[in-house]
């Protein structure tokens, strides 16, 4: 009995000593914890109190008797996505304009990066990141606006020129085959530059003694990239392209939106216009959450996957 209460008060202790430890910390560190409170807070705020709002996907959501008196319907919305045709055709878009930005936009930030990084004029160094920088500040309005006057048949620069040269202009954008291109060049044009700001700083913090060494042995400048740099930023890339690929049922609303016209609906119509089409302007808002559930777990399930075969190819992923 009494070595059962001498464990006891030994347990209890050892549990009073870890909590003073973890009390310590807290009050040492308080100002680390007050920095992170408001980004915490953020995203309990509107990240994990909203995600109650799925529970609307099982319902037949009817905002006038509210969520509660809305009626239980299971997975019937479910069902009836994967029953619609036209679902698989907002699939292959939305993935086809992902893969389209992943294979020919993600590579320009890093590319950039590098470049700038060999700049060793510092004024012209600067000049340039604040140009590459300036078009992410443009709104997609802007972006489209400048794409309408560049390449409309009437007021489009493009074929002004294919006018004087005595051919017949062309109607760039309502053609089905280039809808996906467009977007892409937009994105690389809005976007690269923006990108390089991580990788930049992922460059800076490589050991200058590592870049002594490759001299010391004789490496060229490229030599100096390839085995020096790019392993050194390595980790950054995988992150990044472990968190673009659970983005992959995500696209620039606003982009597609603005750029869509009747003619190229059948490649431009993906997940965001259907639940703004259905969702929002219809009042279907079950069918709306449905989708955006739907592309949750697809991402989620990305993202675990992209880092499993991240970790057994070797590399470090993100958790």
């Amino acid at each position: 009995m009494k070595s059962r209460e001498l464990a006891l008060h030994k347990a209890s202790f050892k549990l009073n000593e870890r909590l003073g430890r973890r009390w310590s910390a807290y009050v040492k560190y308080r100002h680390m914890y007050l920095l992170v409170l408001p980004g915490f807070l953020f995203f309990v705020i509107f990240k994990l109190v909203p995600m109650w709002g799925l529970l609307i996907a099982f319902k037949d959501y009817n905002p006038v008797v509210g969520f509660a008196q809305s009626h239980w319907v299971g997975l019937q919305y479910f069902a009836e996505m994967f029953a619609d045709e036209h679902f698989y055709i907002m699939l292959r878009n939305t993935l086809l304009i992902n893969i389209f930005g992943l294979v020919f936009f993600f590579p320009l930030p890093i590319l950039l990066s590098v470049m700038l990084n060999e700049v060793r004029h510092e004024a012209f160094k600067r000049i340039n990141q604040s140009l590459v920088y300036m078009p992410h500040f443009l709104s997609w309005v802007v972006i489209a606006s400048l794409t309408f006057f560049m390449l409309s048949v009437d007021v489009g620069l493009v074929n002004k020129i294919v006018r004087t040269m005595g051919l017949e202009p062309y109607s760039f954008m309502n053609d089905s085959r280039l809808f996906w291109g467009l977007l892409t060049v937009q994105g690389i044009w809005k976007d690269t530059g923006w990108g390089t700001i991580i990788f930049l700083a992922a460059i800076a913090g490589v050991n200058p003694e590592r870049y002594e060494a490759a001299v010391v042995d004789g490496a060229s400048r490229f030599r100096q990239i390839w085995h020096v740099t790019l392993p050194a930023i390595r980790p950054t890339i995988v992150v990044l392209l472990i968190l673009r690929l659970g983005h992959m049922t995500d696209v620039n609303f606003e982009q597609v939106l603005l750029m869509m016209n009747p003619l190229v609906r059948n490649v431009a119509d993906v997940f965001d216009t259907y639940v703004y089409n259905n969702g929002i302007l219809r009042g279907m808002y079950s069918i709306g959450v449905t989708v955006g559930f739907f592309k949750g777990f697809v991402g989620l399930a990305l993202v675990m996957t992209s880092n499993y075969i991240v970790k057994k190819m070797g590399h470090e992923g993100i958790y």
